[in-house]
């Protein structure tokens, strides 16, 4: 059994909650990714800012994104993912909340990130075309 800790990017870097919308889209740029989770000062997740985040709810919003802060984007609980859970249970989770990034917990800690990518790489061609179609209509309510 192939478990979310396997597959996941174990580099995967927080941004502090207190951190700016600048900071968070400079280390966007520097690490090459689209997503970052929002940690608080107790290093434990409080959600995630994406960079599409950034620009529709901030600067379309003409909010200012060197005092606007990482927490002030986080919605709702955030999805995530049990380090030992297996490949069906994080898909049946992208799925069910349309997620393309699922953040991996263990210890109640931050260890990873799976994206859609990890999971091409590790699922058979037609579990990766339903996850696919399922999450291709954007996030869920995030308020669950």
């Amino acid at each position: 059994m192939t478990t979310a800790h396997e597959i996941m990017h174990r580099d995967a870097e927080c941004i502090g909650e207190t951190e700016t919308l600048v900071d968070a889209a400079r280390r966007m740029r520097d690490l090459g990714v689209g997503a970052l989770p929002i940690c608080g000062e107790d290093n434990r997740l409080q959600g995630i800012i994406t960079d599409r985040d950034i620009v529709i709810r901030c600067l379309a919003e003409s909010k200012d994104p060197t005092t606007t802060r990482a927490r002030d984007l986080a919605q709702g609980k955030p999805f995530y993912i049990d380090a030992g859970a297996d490949l069906d249970e994080v898909m049946r989770q992208m799925m069910e909340h349309k997620i393309k990034r699922l953040p991996v917990i263990k210890d109640s800690r931050l260890v990873g990130m799976i994206s859609e990518a990890d999971l091409a790489r590790n699922l058979p061609e037609d579990k990766l075309g339903q996850l696919v179609e399922a999450i291709k209509s954007g996030p869920a309510d995030r308020t669950t």
